[in-house]
């Protein structure tokens, strides 16, 4: 058995420790650091960091290829695409106008799609003549930057994913104003008589 004053030292001691002991730890947190734009007597020109230097681009930030980043050549609307359309090019713009552009402008591009059933304002159909006749670079555009009611997607959309967008409206466009002239025998035989669906 062990005496009441041992128990009690014992006690103290453990409390003691137990009150010290956060005090041995040293977080990052608790360390001196500087705010963003929080001057200093470190430098001599009060600052506490450094700016960058004079040319810095971040990376990804080099746009040199003018075309590709702003739907522009020579400072005018682009009417080509920066890369080769191929069909991968396609199957990618239709996966990305299916999620981010069909529910205003619907999978054809007719401009009624569910958010425009259930209230919002109509975006005017693609296959208006003005919208057909428009350089694809006007396109990529808007797709960037938005237009009256539509935002820009340059923040949810890569710039390759908005040029194959572009490329899958241009399809579109074409799927219903095709001109007979440019079909095969076979495609011809394929479509419906005039008049019915």
């Amino acid at each position: 058995m062990t005496s009441p004053g041992k128990t009690s030292r014992r006690g103290t001691w453990l409390l003691l420790t137990a009150a010290l002991l956060p005090g041995c730890r040293k977080d990052m947190v608790d360390q001196h650091r500087y705010e963003p734009l929080e001057s200093s007597a470190f430098f001599d020109d009060g600052r506490s960091a450094r700016p960058p230097v004079e040319g810095t681009v971040p990376r990804g930030g080099l746009r040199l290829d003018r075309h590709l980043h702003t739907g522009r050549v020579d400072g005018q609307l682009a009417d080509t695409f920066p890369f080769p359309v191929t069909r991968e090019v396609l199957s990618r713009g239709r996966e990305r106008f299916e999620i981010f552009c069909s529910p205003c402008h619907d999978r054809v591009g007719n401009g009624i799609g569910m958010a425009v059933q259930r209230g919002f304002r109509r975006p005017p159909s693609f296959h208006t003549h003005r919208l057909r006749e428009i350089p694809v670079g006007y396109i990529f555009d808007v797709i960037t930057n938005g237009f009256g009611m539509m935002s820009g997607y340059s923040p949810q959309i890569p710039v390759r994913d908005r040029w194959a967008v572009a490329a899958y409206i241009r399809a579109l466009q074409l799927s219903q104003y095709a001109p007979a002239g440019d079909l095969t025998a076979d495609e011809l035989r394929m479509l419906p008589p005039l008049g019915r669906p």
